[in-house]
């Protein structure tokens, strides 16, 4: 017998564990040289490992079971006939009539530890929504349930109280009886993520390590709207991506970065030295089943508006599908996190460390203003400014957000660098 040992490997500098969130391949099943086995979900990404070697996969760690690098996963039995301990993947059955019966069965033999195993996004998902595996069918790799099946299951579920109630007319005592459910006390516990625990650990830290403040400032975004209308087909013709208010607010942050280098540094405690930028690399903050990721955009002070608004898009597509590489979320200077978008009207956001300072965009509303001497309705946002004491003064704070507030509200000066 030849064993092959499969160990956790190294991610990444500041990684020195990970949590084997699932299993893509069965205990005992026969699997090819780099084919995935499992998952990992680190602080900061979910990957797959492949297999090192092909033979009988032999089970050594559980799901949800927390590895420190170079910890044992899996062991390989690269003696292992391919047809032992699974169906052997490439035997066809002669008759061409049987062959869809056939070729089911090997499937189903070898693959059915991924039937009706939901991904950790459908997984958060099925119990937001009391949705238990026998109520979906898997429609992603192996039979595996994507998010996709849950959102169709849920709709499932909405649209079926409708169908039920039509008989209801003539039952005045069971309108009248009160539904069971309504009065359920039933609680259960689930585990928390790795990226939750991480996301929960850090905003803890910088609540406690940080002499954290919020200022508060308003934007008229009435020319901003204006630019646009006016602009925007034109703009999408010519780049293919619409321009949002994230590459404006990006842009304006970036140009006041660079003139106020405090509000772009960070400290490093250790050695009492402040750190200063001479770029500015804003990270985005995007909202995932999993947690909020802040994956940065770099050189932002350099980037051109159709340049930033597809960065942030790549971003956020992967970030949502889970395929952020451990590269593409290091780094940044400063955050930039848009609760408008859930309808926050005020918030203090929470430093993104080592950052010193995070704006926090809300939700835009229609509100009367005194404008020259008249009042007039305006699209009106807050903006908040939270930020370390240590190395941000108070006036230094205001003065940033004040900046910011003039280029948005005059962007003709943000187009010409003005």
């Amino acid at each position: 017998m030849s064993i092959v040992e499969m160990r956790v490997p190294t991610i990444g500098e500041s990684i020195s564990e990970v949590t084997l969130s699932q299993w893509l391949k069965e205990n005992g099943s026969y699997v090819e040289m780099d084919e995935s086995i499992c998952e990992f979900e680190s602080d900061k990404a979910t990957l797959e490992f492949p297999a090192e070697a092909a033979g009988k996969l032999i089970w050594v760690a559980e799901e949800d079971q927390d590895l420190e690098i170079g910890a044992l996963v899996a062991k390989i039995d690269t003696s292992a006939a391919k047809g032992n301990g699974a169906a052997p993947k490439q035997e066809a059955p002669a008759p061409k009539e049987e062959k869809k019966v056939e070729a089911a069965a090997p499937q189903t033999q070898t693959e059915n530890y991924a039937t009706g195993h939901p991904s950790p996004a459908a997984a958060k998902l099925m119990a937001e929504n009391n949705l238990s595996a026998s109520d979906i069918k898997g429609t992603g790799k192996d039979g595996r349930i994507t998010k996709e099946d849950v959102l169709k299951a849920i709709e499932n579920k909405k649209a079926a109280p409708v169908e039920k109630s039509a008989p209801k007319a003539d039952d005045n005592k069971t309108a009248a009886a009160p539904s069971l459910e309504s009065f359920s006390r039933n609680v259960h516990r689930k585990k928390m993520s790795r990226m939750r625990r991480t996301i929960a650990k850090r905003l803890v830290s910088a609540k406690n390590g940080t002499a954290m403040l919020t200022t508060f400032n308003e934007v008229d975004l009435t020319e901003i709207m204006a630019l646009r209308k006016k602009y925007q087909e034109r703009f999408v013709e010519k780049y293919g991506i619409k321009l949002g208010f994230m590459s404006l607010f990006t842009k304006a942050c970036a140009k006041v970065l660079m003139e106020m280098p405090d509000v772009n540094a960070q400290i490093d405690s250790e050695k009492n030295e402040i750190i200063y930028h001479d770029f500015a690399d804003i990270s985005i903050a995007i909202s995932t089943p999993n947690g909020l990721v802040v994956p940065p955009v770099h050189n932002a002070e350099s980037l051109k508006f159709h340049e930033i608004e597809l960065k942030i898009k790549e971003l956020a597509g992967k970030a949502r599908n889970g395929n952020l590489t451990l590269e593409e979320m290091k780094g940044g200077t400063f955050t930039i996190t848009n609760g408008g978008v859930f309808g926050s009207m005020m918030s203090t956001p929470i430093i993104n460390e080592p950052q010193s300072a995070i704006l926090g965009m809300h939700t835009i509303q229609q509100r009367p203003m005194a404008v020259d001497g008249e009042v007039k309705i305006r699209p009106m946002m807050y903006l908040a400014l939270s930020y370390d004491h240590r190395i941000i003064d108070g006036s230094t704070s205001v003065t940033f957000l004040v900046n910011v507030k003039k280029l948005l509200e005059d962007p003709v000066t943000l187009l010409l660098d003005v």
